[in-house]
């Protein structure tokens, strides 16, 4: 099973690429999802690169918090104020965490695979009904391992890309 997304930038039309998930399955019958994405336009670096919990892209926001199901899940993308560090409440481990692209010269390239997400039906699939969009930060992911307290911002901060998780033909 194969599922394809177009990468565009939230502002910046420069930021543009695609993404591609292939699910497979292990001797041992585990899902896992390989994700190879190439993107064009980011500033140089490394950023955040989450699967979102709905397939959404104007504006980028839609895509709302990061995808989580299941009963620990607490993602609130836009907390303000104080509340702000509370919406990375289980950051790193939302199923939609993914590792950070890295981008030189204007040209990201990123190839994960994980068994946190699954394109055929079952709880952890990004294939619902209102779909899943693959969010790309201005900053990369720390991955909110501080001992103590949650800082603002350790999953990225803005979003810079969006895309839209779309089954293959």
């Amino acid at each position: 099973m194969t599922a394809t997304a177009e990468i565009k930038g939230c502002t910046d039309p420069n930021i543009s690429g695609t993404a591609t998930l292939t699910e497979q399955v292990t001797p041992e019958g585990i899902k896992e999802v390989t994700v190879e994405m190439n993107v064009m336009g980011l500033t140089d670096g490394k950023h955040a690169v989450h699967i979102h919990e709905v397939g959404a892209c104007e504006p980028c926001g839609a895509a709302k918090g990061h995808h989580d199901p299941g009963p620990f899940g607490e993602s609130r993308p836009d907390s303000a104020g104080d509340e702000a560090p509370a919406k990375d409440i289980n950051h790193p481990y939302h199923m939609g965490d993914l590792i950070n692209i890295e981008s030189k010269d204007g040209v990201g390239t990123m190839s994960h695979t994980t068994n946190r997400v699954t394109l055929s039906p079952g709880r952890l699939t990004i294939m619902d009904e209102d779909g899943s969009a693959f969010i790309i930060h201005t900053n990369m992911d720390t991955y909110c391992d501080e001992e103590t307290d949650l800082k603002k911002g350790c999953a990225g901060g803005s979003r810079d890309a969006c895309g839209i998780i779309k089954a293959a033909n």
